[in-house]
């Protein structure tokens, strides 16, 4: 999906490092919580990075600096060629920003909302009302342009505040949690969108709490997690640190759930994950495969569990996540209803201490 010779038709300015993006060693805190703790990222022309992290993981904080709405306490940000602290005002000349929650004028029309964006990036009214007529035909919003926006559905307001981050067309994009409460269909109609303009030579970074999302649009992730980097890399890259298979299966009687963690608990190094809700069990067993799963198999019916849907798959980014952090990417914490279980892993692997 990378299309840096695309992107070089933008016009778009680079760091010396060909980033479009670059953090190096960024820290914010708001009293004594420590929200951003030494981010660095490099984000190349033209290409998406996927930042995946739970709530109050500090992917908020970081979009907010380097879009120039919150200074850093310390560390060096440069995006499209510009420190975000020293020229604050060309950096916000080349990006566009669409946060966790639409940006737009609800007693406005559609088309309203894109004018007065334009007019404030200091379009002229004739290129304003041209850019509002162009994006609303790509955005799908024709029909509903000249309806005030608050008979918009959630899908259209975020179409709309999407569009409106394009106004000025901007050659790097942020785009804060831009799916988060849209419905299916919606979602997978923002991600056409996405690949369209990835495909047109926008720099990107998207910061997500959906696993399917990041592995979907991004060319590389970074998971943050307290405020730091703790991985990045490709999605396949970040799901061969897992190795091997993952052993699923559910369970329908709730009350069995927790025997059912105890029979297969060992079948490897990795500990069971366990989702009260779904009744769904996994657990990484590497190499071992069919021979893990029919020690499971054993091992339930040994324990008078009967489970259904048992089968091998390999590692998604969710297996990942919960490896590397310890808990689930929709919260900061175990959500209630999870039942996590196992050793918090360093990026490189290793063992390290339960969060």
């Amino acid at each position: 999906m990378n299309t840096a010779g695309v992107a070089a038709l933008t016009g778009s300015v680079v760091a010396a490092d060909g980033s479009s993006i670059l953090v190096e060693g960024l820290e914010k805190s708001f009293g004594t919580v420590r929200a951003l703790r030494g981010v660095d990222l490099a984000v190349p022309e033209g290409s998406v990075l996927g930042v995946l992290g739970p709530n109050g993981a500090g992917k908020t904080t970081m979009v907010r600096i380097l879009t120039t709405l919150l200074r850093p306490d310390r560390g060096r940000a440069v995006v499209g060629g510009y420190d975000v602290v020293r020229s604050p005002a060309a950096v916000r000349r080349v990006i566009g920003l669409a946060g966790q929650s639409a940006a737009i004028q609800e007693e406005l029309t559609g088309r309203e909302n894109l004018e007065i964006v334009g007019r404030l990036y200091h379009l002229g009214r004739r290129t304003a009302r041209r850019r509002a007529g162009e994006l609303l035909e790509r955005f799908g919003l024709t029909e509903a342009a000249d309806r005030p926006a608050k008979t918009f559905s959630g899908g259209m307001q975020r179409r709309l505040d999407l569009a409106a981050s394009l106004v000025a067309e901007p050659s790097v994009l942020f785009l804060d949690e831009p799916t988060t409460g849209l419905d299916p269909r919606s979602r997978q109609s923002m991600w056409q969108v996405i690949r369209e303009l990835t495909a047109a030579g926008t720099t990107l970074l998207l910061t997500t709490q959906y696993l399917e999302e990041a592995d979907e649009l991004a060319d590389e992730i970074a998971v943050i997690d307290h405020g730091q980097v703790i991985a990045a890399g490709t999605a396949e890259s970040l799901k061969d640190r897992i190795g091997g298979d993952v052993l699923e299966f559910t369970v329908t009687d709730p009350a069995r759930l927790p025997g059912a963690v105890t029979a297969v608990a060992g079948l490897s190094d990795a500990e069971p994950q366990a989702d009260r809700e779904s009744g769904k069990v996994s657990v990484a067993v590497g190499a071992r495969g069919s021979q893990a799963l029919v020690e499971a198999v054993r091992r339930l019916d040994g324990a008078g569990i009967e489970p259904s849907g048992m089968a091998l798959r390999r590692p998604s980014l969710d297996d990942v996540f919960l490896t590397l952090t310890g808990h689930a990417a929709e919260a900061e914490a175990p959500p209630k209803g999870r039942r996590l279980r196992g050793r918090r892993r360093r990026p490189d692997g290793t063992g390290g201490a339960g969060s």
